[in-house]
């Protein structure tokens, strides 16, 4: 009996020889189970690690070698697909402009290789964002990533959040 967990986000199975069907089943269940949880903390260790503690050495424990950013069209890392490196510059973008953020995950749900969790992010603006100045004001705001897995590793995530909210409280918009 072989078995090929996911392909194409469809649960497979391919039988050779005679088996019983009902341990394959669980067999494949637990593994699937085992491997969602696995992404989940994956995910929770690294948003701590590299998002909230500001380990970007840690960067490439978690990411896989591409990582592709899905966003609104607003967002100049839209659609772009990132390095380790190209990474790094990303999160040092954030920290330079929010070098307290911190992101308190609320939920987090697995499914496949796939791992969504709500969140709410806190920071202060103490560096330029853009051609923003820093305001040294405090944001709080909610949003939700869907993070996405392959070889247990993140390889991109798609995410909204209320940027609204954000560009309220630092006095850019009223």
């Amino acid at each position: 009996m072989t078995f090929h967990p996911w392909v194409d986000g469809y649960l497979t199975t391919l039988l050779s020889g005679e088996g019983d069907n009902e341990k394959m089943v669980l067999h494949i269940l637990n593994q699937t189970k085992n491997q969602q949880m696995d992404n989940e903390t994956t995910l929770r260790e690294f948003m701590q690690s590299v998002w909230n503690e500001k380990n970007v050495a840690n960067i490439s424990k978690y990411l896989a070698e591409e990582y592709t950013v899905y966003l609104d069209n607003a967002d100049p890392w839209e659609g772009k697909t990132l390095n380790v490196n190209e990474f790094e510059t990303r999160l040092n973008y954030t920290f330079n402009s929010f070098p307290d953020i911190h992101f308190n995950i609320q939920t987090a749900v697995s499914d496949g290789n796939l791992v969504a969790i709500t969140w709410v992010m806190t920071g202060t603006n103490t560096g330029k964002i853009g051609e923003f100045p820093a305001t040294n004001k405090k944001i709080e705001a909610n949003g939700t990533t869907i993070y996405h897995f392959v070889d247990r590793k993140i390889c991109g995530h798609t995410q909204v959040y209320d940027r609204t909210t954000i560009m309220k409280q630092l006095g850019f918009i009223k």
